[in-house]
């Protein structure tokens, strides 16, 4: 029968600290006790030597949880030849060959031994230790949110895929539990030495009253039963202590050298062949020194002079031919690859880097998820956000940049949320502005966020409003963030699930370039263009007709006309605001083509008056909050739409073929001409 080892790997450790626990109460045989000790100074031994073969730290990411697990199965041990010493006078030969073998049976002798031991332990090896793995946690929370940047930078550069993204992110995270769980795991070191000397003691102890008061011992005998014994059981213990302190500080004293410690010894002495020649030198001309044995730096001197001429200097070629490989700054590559600008960026200040600290802030899964969400809604694949920190920017400010060129602005102060909402006098923190409703608001400090939601605020924190404003920068620039590429990558994803409609379309009706313009016209006017096949359908039609780039727009909207006219129902009815007849026979014989699209050949005073009666109508509207749109016909629609975006308007413009398709309940609530028609 096959043993499954996985299997039974997973009950190892399990089951010996079960067993260690029972070791602390049941009482053991001698010959099981001498088999345990041994087992623990070579698994002491085992640990030290792997600590000094592994290339880094992460390698032996198990250490800190494996130094818990031994330091009490060594407590254990001093359990258990605690009660053998004590009730039997034996606690089996490993202990009575360390108490009077090893220490030639001299109390005293046994005594500086082992408090030397505790000594080196404590104060040189532990404490240093301790030392190095309290700062390397320190240093590595600190320097988180700098490795977090620079691997979503590099993701968004395409340095390196998702995969290897989230490999770096896993490497980081493990890094800084690694060392913090090693500035704990220390402790366990420290206090293990300081429990030897205070079991020591106390089986000195009593070891001498158990051997004078219950068994007649004379003193003497007693120091001889007893004492030495609880000497030997200290050395056995503090012996594997030792090894497995000498472990923790190799592990913690790791540095980024690839290699084993052994290798990277060798390989960096090796490279300082003068150094050895003068330092066997210096060792045999100790020998001259009156006094001084000459054998002994004779044969250390030589040794190390013998190991200099053996050692050949490393060949500079590839250090060489790897700066020769490395473009300069000034070369094309490198201005090239600094001159790339970003499509979208989100900077920082930089006391706002705690948002990309996995530890503290999700701002950057928020943004992985914001791009789902705009892909979902518009239809469109955002581009990856670029995000770094800026010390131009003022503290606790941020920027939104596309292309390079600061687009939004904001304010998130640390250790704050943004209340929204009337009644937040009695609450300190400094005014704001929430960036997308413009909704005034409070910058009040995180620990009162009950307290404002009292007041019936609104209460969002810091990620939430940099989000929202991110999303609704990439709404209204959505046509800025389609490019070619991205045009061509979904165009890809429609010929794989419809061909005949792509090979019909492009390129031997329109090129990729036509397309992308349609595209960003729909994008424009917050028209989603996730049903790219109505669209190119629709497309292909027109544009056996004509290529004229409104007649495309048209075409498109047409097509998704319900979908179009779903976004503005509220409650299964549209609210419509339409145009005067004849004022739009006026209008559609002043209609003129040109190069940006079809224009109104009308003066200024009838264009204001057009402009301000639509205003009146969808201001008195939005009062009685509805949000009406304007509906005209199909050939007056881009032209009336850029005359309302002249004027600084965003009223949706629909034409009546979009219209025609709608589910909702049409009402009309106004209509757009009266003094002007006669005019025209």
């Amino acid at each position: 029968m096959l043993v499954d080892t996985k299997r039974l790997s997973q009950y190892v450790v399990p089951v010996g600290v079960i067993m260690i626990i029972v070791m602390m109460v049941v009482p053991l045989p001698s010959f099981l006790l001498d088999i345990l000790i041994a087992l623990n100074i070579t698994g002491a031994l085992l640990i030290l030597l792997v600590s000094m073969f592994v290339q880094k730290p992460l390698d032996f990411s198990v250490f800190p949880g494996l130094l818990l697990v031994a330091t009490l199965f060594r407590l254990a041990l001093n359990i258990s030849a605690t009660r053998l010493v004590l009730t039997d006078g034996f606690a089996g030969k490993v202990i009575d060959a360390f108490g009077h073998f090893v220490v030639g049976g001299s109390l005293v002798v046994g005594l500086v031994i082992f408090l030397i031991l505790i000594i080196v332990q404590i104060v040189v090896v532990t404490k240093g230790a301790e030392r190095v793995a309290e700062v390397g946690a320190r240093f590595t929370l600190d320097a988180m949110p700098g490795k977090q940047m620079a691997i979503d930078a590099d993701l968004n550069a395409g340095l390196i895929d998702d995969a290897e993204a989230k490999r770096r992110r896993i490497e980081v995270s493990s890094e800084a539990d690694f060392y913090g769980a090693m500035d704990g795991a220390s402790k366990f070191v420290k206090g293990d030495a300081i429990a030897a000397i205070i079991i020591t003691a106390i089986n000195l102890i009593g070891g001498f009253a158990v051997g004078m008061l219950q068994k007649g011992l004379s003193p003497q005998e007693a120091i001889e039963t007893y004492s030495l014994l609880t000497v030997g059981d200290g050395l056995v213990s503090q012996i594997p202590a030792l090894l497995m302190s000498v472990a923790t500080g190799l592990i913690v004293t790791r540095s980024a050298d690839e290699g084993d410690l052994g290798s990277s010894v060798t390989a960096q002495l090796g490279r300082h062949k003068i150094a050895l020649q003068i330092g066997g030198g210096a060792a045999l001309a100790l020998m001259l020194i009156p006094g001084l044995p000459m054998f002994p730096f004779l044969l250390v001197g030589g040794g190390i002079l013998f190991a200099a001429q053996r050692i050949k200097p490393p060949a500079p070629a590839p250090v060489e031919d790897e700066a020769a490989d490395r473009p300069s700054p000034d070369s094309p590559e490198s201005l090239i690859g600094e001159m790339r600008v970003d499509p979208l960026e989100l900077a920082l200040a930089p006391d706002l880097v705690d948002l990309v600290d996995p530890t503290s802030g999700d701002l950057l899964d928020r943004v992985r998820a914001l791009r789902r969400k705009m892909a979902l809604e518009l239809g469109i694949v955002m581009p990856p956000v670029r995000t770094r920190d800026d010390l131009d920017l003022p503290l606790s400010g941020y920027a939104i940049r596309i292309s390079g060129i600061d687009t939004a602005n904001g304010h998130a102060p640390p250790g704050t949320v943004l209340a929204i909402g009337d009644g937040l006098n009695g609450l300190p923190g400094r005014a704001g502005v929430e960036p997308v409703f413009g909704l005034a608001g409070k910058w009040v400090p995180a620990e009162l966020h009950h307290q404002a939601e009292m007041t019936g605020a609104t209460v969002v924190d810091r990620a939430s409003v940099i989000i929202t404003h991110l999303a609704e920068v990439v709404r209204a620039n959505a046509s800025r963030l389609l490019g070619r590429e991205d045009v061509r990558a979904l165009v890809e994803m429609v010929k794989r699930s419809h061909p005949v409609v792509v090979e019909e379309l492009t390129p031997s009706l329109l090129s990729l370039g036509q397309v992308q313009k349609v595209l960003q016209s729909l994008l424009d006017e917050n028209v989603p263009i996730r049903d790219l096949v109505r669209i190119f359908e629709a497309l292909s039609l027109r544009a056996k007709l004509s290529p004229e780039h409104d007649g495309l727009v048209e075409s498109a909207r047409a097509a998704l006309g319900p979908a179009i006219a779903s976004q503005h129902s509220v409650r299964g009815s549209l609210a419509v605001i339409t145009i005067d007849p004849q004022l739009e026979h006026a209008l559609l014989e002043a209609l003129r083509p040109g190069e940006g699209g079809t224009f109104l050949a009308i003066d200024s005073q009838h264009a204001e008056a057009l402009v301000a009666d639509v205003t009146r109508l969808s201001t008195a509207a939005e009062e009685q909050g509805i949000a009406p749109v304007l509906a005209c016909s199909p050939q007056l629609r881009p032209a009336l739409r850029r005359l309302l975006r002249a004027g600084a308007r965003d009223e949706a413009v629909l034409s009546y073929s979009e219209l025609s398709g709608a589910t909702a309940q049409i009402e009309t609530i106004g209509v757009v001409g009266g003094a002007y028609a006669g005019a025209a």
